[in-house]
C-alpha cells in the first residue's frame, strides 16, 4: 500500500460551525499531523467551489487521502466521495468528521468545542491512514416491481411503472383498491369528488396488461437482494405463488386511532360523538343525521384527537386542520342554519390553497375555539338541553374563559396512525420504523422514498401522515427512480459490506440470528458462517456479537476503528 498523502479540510457550515469552533485553529494545528499535506479551511466545503478545491488539490499535491469535517456523514458523505472518483481517487479513500452535530450544535463554550473537534478530527486522520481502495459491486435487474398497498400511491406508482410496459405485481390486503382515497366524499381545498378521481385509476389497474393484482393478499416473508428478490404469497383466493422482482415498494398506508382511550371525549358512551371516518360515511351516503335520524343543529368539530399529545402521539397527524375544514364547508352548505364550531389548538392547515380555505371558512359563521392541547382538554358531558344534549368544557385561550359549548352532534378528528401490520411488513423488507411506527427513509431531504436497503421504497402515508398529492409525487418519484434503475439493468451495491475470516471462524452460527437483512448463511461443509455482500448493508451489529474477531467491515475493520479511538483516548 503507497503511503498516504492526506488533505484536511475543515468546514464553516456559514456560521453553523465556526460560531462555536475556532476553524482556522484547527486547520493551522493538523498541519504537522504525520502523513498531512495540506489543511484548508472554507465557508462551504460541500459547495461547489469547496468541491472544486478539493479536486484540485488531489491533482496537485497528489493526494490519496481526504478527511472533511464539517457535518453529518448522512448528509453529504456522498457529495465528497463522488467529489474524489471526479478526481480519479477511489471515492473510499475519504473519511468525514461531523463537527456540526456532534460539537458545535450541542456544545456553549467555544474553547471545550474546539478541543472536541480538534480530537475528531485528530482521530479520523488516523483513521483514513488504514483506509484501502474499495470496489462497488453491481447486480443485475429482474425488471418486475413488487407494490405492498393498493391505496393512491401503490395505485400511482403500479400505474407509471406498468404503462411503461414493465411487469408488476400489486398486492392489497383488503378485498379493494383505492385505500383511504375510496372512503372519502370530497377533496380538499378546492372540492373534487374523490370517487371521480379514484375509480378511474382503479379502472386502469384492473385492465391493464402488465400489472396483475392479488386482492386479499398478505406479503409475509421476502428474500433476496436489489434485483433479485422472491417471495411466496397465499390468499384466499389462490393457492401459493412465487414471485420474483428486482425492486419493492412498500405503500400500506396508515389507519385512524380509535379515540376510546381519550375518556374526556366520551367516545362509544355517546353516540352523536363521531369520528372523522364515521362522518366521512355519512357525507358519502349524503345523510348527515343522528343516531336517532334527526338532523344535527348544534355541531362541534374537535381536533387534535390523539395527535400531539404526549400520551398518545406526539406528532401532527398534519392533514386533520384541513379536513375538518372541509366539514365545515360541507356542513355549512347541507345545514345553512345549523351553529358550527371548530374546537382547536393550532390551525395547521398546510400545502397549497389550504389557507386560503381557512380564510374563506372564518367568514361562514364558523365559530372557531381554541384549546390547549398540552395541559387542558375540551371534555364532553351530558346536557340537559333536548337541542343540545351535550355539554363540551373548555378553557378558551384567546378569551382565557371557562366556556361551555352546545352540540347535538361531535365530530372527533382523530390521529392518523401506522397500520398494525407495519412491524411485519418493516421485518418482510427489512426497512427500519421510527418511534412511531413509520418507515424510515434513506435521508429526510435527499432521499426522501428511498431506505437504506437496497431496492425498497416507501411511498405515502407509511412514511408519515400526507394528503394525496404529496402521497401521488413520492408514489411518482419512486417509479421513476426504479425504472432508472430498470433501463441500466445493473445497480450498484455498497463495498461497506461485512466479510468473514474463516480460519477465525468457530462456527458457532450467532451471527446468523442477529443479521438484521439474513444477509449470513451457514456453510455445513466447511463448518463456518458466510456473508452474502449484496444482501449485507454493513451495520456492524455481526462484528460487535463475534467473539472470535472473525468479522470485519470493509471500510470500517478492526484496526481502523482502534486507531481512530485511539487518538480520541489520547488527545489533550
Amino acid at each position: 500500500m503507497e503511503k498516504p498523502r492526506t488533505g484536511v479540510y475543515i468546514c464553516h457550515c456559514g456560521t453553523n460551525i465556526a460560531k462555536m469552533v475556532d476553524v482556522q485553529a484547527i486547520a493551522e494545528d493538523m498541519k504537522d499531523t504525520v502523513n498531512v499535506i495540506i489543511t484548508r479551511d472554507y465557508k462551504y466545503m460541500c459547495s461547489d467551489p469547496g468541491q472544486d478545491q478539493i479536486i484540485k488539490d488531489i491533482k496537485e499535491f497528489n493526494l490519496n487521502r481526504i478527511v472533511v469535517a464539517a457535518c453529518s456523514p448522512r448528509i453529504h458523505e456522498l457529495t465528497f466521495r463522488k467529489a474524489l472518483q471526479k478526481a480519479g481517487l477511489n471515492p473510499y479513500l475519504f473519511q468525514m468528521a461531523n463537527i456540526r452535530e456532534h460539537v458545535s450544535w450541542v456544545h456553549t463554550d467555544r474553547a471545550k468545542a474546539t478541543k472536541k473537534a480538534r480530537a475528531l478530527v485528530s482521530a479520523a486522520i488516523n483513521r483514513v491512514n488504514y483506509h484501502e481502495p474499495l470496489i462497488e459491486r453491481s447486480v443485475d435487474i429482474n425488471p418486475a416491481t413488487l407494490i405492498i398497498g393498493g391505496g393512491i400511491s401503490g395505485i400511482t406508482a403500479a400505474l407509471e411503472i406498468a404503462d411503461a410496459g414493465k411487469k408488476i405485481f400489486l398486492i392489497e390486503k383488503s378485498h379493494k383498491l383505492g385505500g383511504h382515497t375510496a372512503e372519502i366524499d370530497l377533496t380538499y381545498p378546492y372540492f373534487y369528488s374523490a370517487q371521480q378521481l379514484i375509480k378511474p385509476l382503479i379502472e386502469r389497474v384492473k385492465n391493464n396488461k402488465n400489472i396483475e393484482l392479488f386482492l386479499e393478499t398478505e406479503v409475509k416473508e421476502i428474500s433476496g437482494y436489489i434485483g433479485n428478490f422472491e417471495t411466496i404469497i397465499s390468499s384466499k383466493n389462490t393457492d401459493k405463488i412465487k414471485l420474483t422482482f428486482g425492486n419493492i415498494i412498500v405503500a400500506i398506508g396508515l389507519s385512524p386511532m380509535d379515540p376510546s382511550p381519550l375518556k374526556n371525549y366520551g367516545y362509544g358512551k355517546f353516540p352523536d360523538v363521531i369520528t372523522s371516518s364515521e362522518f366521512e360515511n355519512m357525507l358519502l351516503s349524503g345523510n348527515i343525521i343522528k343516531k336517532n335520524g334527526n338532523i344535527p343543529e348544534n355541531i362541534a368539530i374537535i381536533h387534535c384527537v390523539g395527535s400531539r399529545n404526549n400520551d398518545y402521539h406526539d406528532y401532527c397527524s398534519r392533514i386533520c386542520c384541513t379536513v375538518a375544514l372541509k366539514y365545515a364547508n360541507q356542513l355549512r352548505s347541507a345545514l345553512p342554519k345549523a351553529n358550527i364550531y371548530e374546537l382547536y389548538a393550532d390551525m395547521r392547515s398546510m400545502s397549497k390553497g389550504c389557507e386560503e380555505l381557512y380564510t374563506e371558512t372564518s367568514r361562514k359563521n364558523i365559530m372557531f375555539l381554541m384549546f390547549d392541547q398540552r395541559n387542558d382538554l375540551p371534555e364532553i358531558k351530558k346536557g340537559n338541553d333536548k337541542s343540545a344534549p351535550l355539554i363540551i368544557e373548555m378553557n378558551e385561550k384567546l378569551s382565557g374563559e371557562t366556556i361551555e359549548v352546545p352540540a347535538d352532534m361531535v365530530i372527533l378528528m382523530t390521529a392518523m396512525e401506522a397500520r398494525k401490520s407495519a412491524k411485519e411488513v418493516a421485518h418482510s423488507t427489512g426497512v427500519s420504523l421510527c418511534g412511531n411506527h413509520f418507515f424510515i427513509e434513506k435521508h429526510p431531504k435527499l432521499d426522501p422514498v428511498a431506505t437504506t436497503t437496497g431496492g425498497v421504497y416507501i411511498v405515502g402515508g407509511c412514511q408519515s401522515p400526507k394528503d394525496i398529492p404529496d402521497s401521488v409525487s413520492q408514489a411518482r418519484a419512486a417509479a421513476a427512480r426504479i425504472l432508472g434503475v430498470i433501463v441500466r439493468g445493473t445497480a450498484k451495491v455498497s463495498a461497506t459490506a461485512a466479510y468473514i475470516n474463516s480460519s477465525l471462524c468457530c462456527g458457532c452460527q450467532m451471527c446468523l440470528s442477529i443479521c438484521p437483512y439474513t444477509a449470513i448463511t451457514y456453510d455445513e461443509e466447511k463448518k463456518v458462517s458466510v456473508v452474502n455482500e449484496v444482501l449485507c448493508q454493513g451495520c456492524g451489529t455481526c462484528v460487535a456479537l463475534c467473539r472470535p474477531k472473525a468479522i470485519n467491515i470493509y471500510g470500517c475493520s478492526h484496526i481502523q476503528m482502534m486507531t481512530e479511538l485511539s487518538a480520541l483516548l489520547l488527545s489533550d
